[in-house]
């Protein structure tokens, strides 16, 4: 969706609030998962994969294995430079949204990549095996695990980043991407003041299932949900989740079924296809989700 906006207005109108309850640190290393994904996706130097540097090597992770330490989250050798970096700066006093912006401009990224908060959050997943980080219950454990619970440590005292609520005010367009509305959005939304900011540009926000059907298009987003003690996972689930803050909401046209319901949560109901197999797909779907709210 980052992409396809992009390519739609241009890389330097486009500002994206990332979330980080995924970071974590492994030897030694913050590692920002999403904050990466989206500067290497607008940096066009991602990995087919879907994530890292594009035809990345892992020999320094085989060599951490040699030493027995579990080497369970891929971090290629050009990606872990990344994270020196990163960690470095963090260790000289630098905050992580100067830290994103200097990553960005290194690797020519134009857009504004907002990290949703200086502050650590730390998203924290219950399950039947004990409590997990989110990427030990993703990578390391495959989300195979039911959630009991999910907690964003920290989010109580975090603050949005500087440039975050500004971002949010000065937008002609807010679009809130496919993604889960629990631990990837929600976790954006919880940040204190986040919400409520956007809940101000209500009409200006338009936000994107990542449901078609009963089913996630990627990821277990329904793991997520049923965790968060919502058993269904659906389009007008989605919408519900986000009627206080996007007064449109897009969802893909095999569930054109769920109109009347989202519309009767007082939420525009636009169909269209939301899969996004390539770059021109993403620009398609930009262009009708930007058309949708008015803005070009």
């Amino acid at each position: 969706m980052v992409d396809g906006v992009a390519q739609v207005i241009g890389a330097p109108n486009l500002a994206v609030v990332v979330n980080t309850g995924d970071d974590a640190d492994f030897y030694g290393l913050r590692v920002c998962p999403d904050l990466d994904i989206c500067t290497y996706v607008l940096a066009g130097t991602i990995d087919d994969r879907g994530w890292g540097f594009a035809d990345d090597g892992f020999r320094c992770l085989e060599g951490l294995a040699t030493y027995g330490l579990d080497a369970w989250f891929g971090l290629g050798d050009r990606d872990l430079a990344t994270h020196i970096f990163r960690t470095m700066r963090l260790g000289a006093g630098a905050s992580l949204h100067e830290i994103t912006a200097d990553i960005a401009a290194a690797l020519g990224v134009e857009a504004r990549i907002l990290p949703m908060s200086d502050d650590p959050v730390r998203t924290r997943i219950t399950t039947s095996n004990g409590v997990l980080s989110f990427q030990e219950f993703l990578v390391k454990s495959g989300a195979r695990d039911e959630i009991t619970h999910i907690e964003f440590d920290g989010i109580d005292d975090a603050r949005p980043a500087p440039g975050v609520l500004e971002a949010i005010r000065g937008a002609e367009a807010i679009v809130i991407a496919p993604s889960s509305p629990i631990v990837s959005i929600g976790t954006i939304l919880a940040v204190p003041g986040v919400r409520e900011a956007v809940a101000s540009r209500r009409a200006d926000c338009i936000a994107v299932s990542p449901i078609i059907g009963e089913r996630p298009v990627e990821g277990p987003a329904h793991k997520f949900l049923a965790g968060a003690g919502y058993p269904r996972c659906s389009a007008t689930q989605m919408a519900t989740l986000y009627s206080d803050v996007a007064a449109t909401f897009v969802l893909d046209d095999r569930d054109a079924a769920e109109v009347a319901g989202v519309e009767a949560l007082g939420v525009r109901a636009v169909t269209t296809d939301i899969l996004m197999p390539d770059r021109p797909a993403r620009q398609r779907l930009a262009r009708d989700v930007l058309a949708a709210v008015g803005a070009s």
